[in-house]
């Protein structure tokens, strides 16, 4: 039995793109967030010691990214208050891991609001670090595999503008408004993607 959580609004995109830092805005205004999965995992198996990172095991790495995103869902399921995600389980089916049958379906059941916020790639913000190590051209294709998988899931996209922290934050804010008032569908989105 499908479980749907509307008021469940994912973020995600490729890496360096801003999601984590209006994830935290957020949380500062009062909203009720849940903090990014992948990061974590690789800080996690870095310091272990571990080849599930992207770079020396993709499908461990992924497979883990996964399980726990799934546990976190399940873990807010009875929240009433509208929750950010920073990355949602779907962030883990990249098209170059062919995942299990029982991870796939156990995402295919537990629903977010249909509408997610996909943060487009922005040369002017993006940074390397310990656990992001794409190089510019692989985070501008990771943007477009998102697209792939969130159809594959069946979610629909809503791009976030460049735009700075306030900007974004009220572009999500009355998009998610307008959604949970019923007109169905996020406000324009200003200026270039």
């Amino acid at each position: 039995m499908p479980i749907h959580r509307s008021n469940f609004f994912v973020f995600t995109g490729g890496p360096g793109v801003g999601k984590t830092t209006l994830i935290r805005h957020l949380q500062s205004l009062g909203e009720k967030v849940v903090e990014e999965t992948h990061r974590a995992v690789i800080a996690e198996q870095t310091a272990v010691g571990s080849r599930a990172v992207p770079w020396d095991d993709f499908a461990a790495c992924c497979a883990l990214c996964v399980g726990r995103d799934i546990e976190k869902f399940d873990a807010a399921a009875s929240e009433t208050r509208r929750v950010f995600f920073d990355r949602g389980m779907m962030d883990g089916f990249d098209p170059r891991w062919a995942a299990p049958k029982a991870l796939v379906a156990a995402a295919k059941v537990r629903r977010y609001n249909r509408r997610v916020f996909v943060f487009p790639p922005w040369r002017e913000i993006y940074r390397i670090d310990a656990e992001r190590r794409q190089d510019w051209a692989e985070a501008e294709a990771t943007f477009e595999r998102i697209l792939g998988v969130l159809e594959r899931f069946d979610y629909e996209a809503v791009i976030v503008p460049r735009d700075t922290i306030e900007g974004r934050a009220r572009f999500v804010i009355a998009a998610v408004d307008r959604l949970a008032h019923g007109s169905g569908h996020p406000p324009a989105c200003p200026g270039e993607p």
